[in-house]
């Protein structure tokens, strides 16, 4: 891979917090104009790197360089060059929506004829004119959301860290930012985004880096990870009542297909032939279990994660159910 085009460099990165190992010696790169993904579950050690990508925590062990600048002894080095939107919001609540994006534009030395026109640029572009005079404290999650973002842009910087962009927003909102990261992307500017959803890494990103308990797994392009469901067969099975055993006696029934359990009425079923399902059915009503519903599934990046990662996907619903729902 040619150096030149590589805007963030990572050689074995460990962050430690006492007895927990956060970021354990993980290494990977994002090349320029990429749009990069961190895909896992919370706790995973998405932020944590993020942090340290972006001089808020110091590594324990590793280099980061950014846009080609050592960042490693200096984490302030490459600061002009980037632009970060936290998971959570650091921007001040007795502030106006305009009044903070001209103050964020201030600490990057913008003049000010030109932070207050990019201001009232940024504050049209991401549909936010009518709240521009209203203070942030009183901004929608939504709102908050794109105002934070067009602070971490307003320098237009080369390099966009987006921490959990879409969480805890409603789904409205959700796909506005996410249009709004498409285009940031189609603009050239490179991003690396972390995220617990599955389908906003598979939609958004170029190339994604699974991240499990402070270790990548795997980092590999959307398309070739897609592969790995190449000859495979699934179908998710819903029945009435709470039967959690289901997904294992199943597989002790039928050793040529894998069961695994989704929801507390609903698993899946994966084969690398196509499923017959009537034996199945007519298994489960011997056992006095009656389907509602079988319908088949094209493979996804979510069957991906569950079988690299071996965390199953209810895992990370559970994580969006915590955050504020489903996007």
């Amino acid at each position: 891979m040619d150096k030149t085009n590589i805007d963030i460099a990572v050689q074995n990165l460990s962050k430690s917090f006492q007895a927990v190992k956060a970021v354990n010696d993980i290494s990977f790169e994002v090349r320029t104009g990429e749009l990069f993904g961190f895909l896992g579950p919370n706790g995973a050690g998405k932020t944590t790197t993020i942090k340290m990508l972006t001089g808020l925590a110091k590594p324990d062990s590793g280099s980061i360089k950014t846009a080609g600048i050592d960042c490693t002894r200096n984490p302030k080095a490459a600061q002009h060059l980037i632009g970060v939107v936290p998971d959570e919001s650091n921007l001040y609540p007795e502030l106006t929506g305009y009044q903070n994006l001209c103050f964020c534009a201030s600490l990057y030395g913008i003049g000010k004829v030109e932070r207050e026109q990019e201001a009232r640029r940024l504050l049209a572009a991401f549909n936010l004119n009518e709240a521009a005079n209203r203070k942030f404290g009183g901004y929608s999650k939504g709102m908050k959301r794109k105002l934070t973002i067009a602070a971490g842009i307003i320098h237009k910087p080369r390099v966009l860290f987006l921490d959990e962009p879409t969480t805890g927003i409603d789904v409205a909102s959700a796909r506005a930012l996410r249009v709004m990261i498409e285009e940031l992307h189609k603009q050239g500017t490179t991003i690396l985004l972390t995220t617990h959803y599955i389908e906003e890494a598979q939609r958004l990103c170029d190339r994604i880096a699974f991240i499990v308990s402070g270790k990548i797994v795997v980092v590999d392009t959307v398309h070739n990870l897609l592969k790995h469901n190449e000859g495979k067969h699934y179908l998710h099975v819903t029945h009435k009542g709470k039967n959690p055993d289901i997904a294992e006696r199943l597989n002790a029934k039928f050793g040529t297909m894998s069961f695994s359990f989704l929801k507390y009425n609903t698993f899946r079923v994966e084969s690398s032939e196509p499923i017959n399902i009537t034996p199945i059915v007519m298994c489960l009503e011997e056992w006095g279990v009656d389907v509602t519903e079988a319908k088949r599934i094209t493979p996804s990046l979510e069957d991906v994660f569950v079988r690299i990662t071996g965390l199953e996907a209810d895992t990370m619903r559970k994580d969006k159910e915590k955050q504020g729902g489903s996007k």
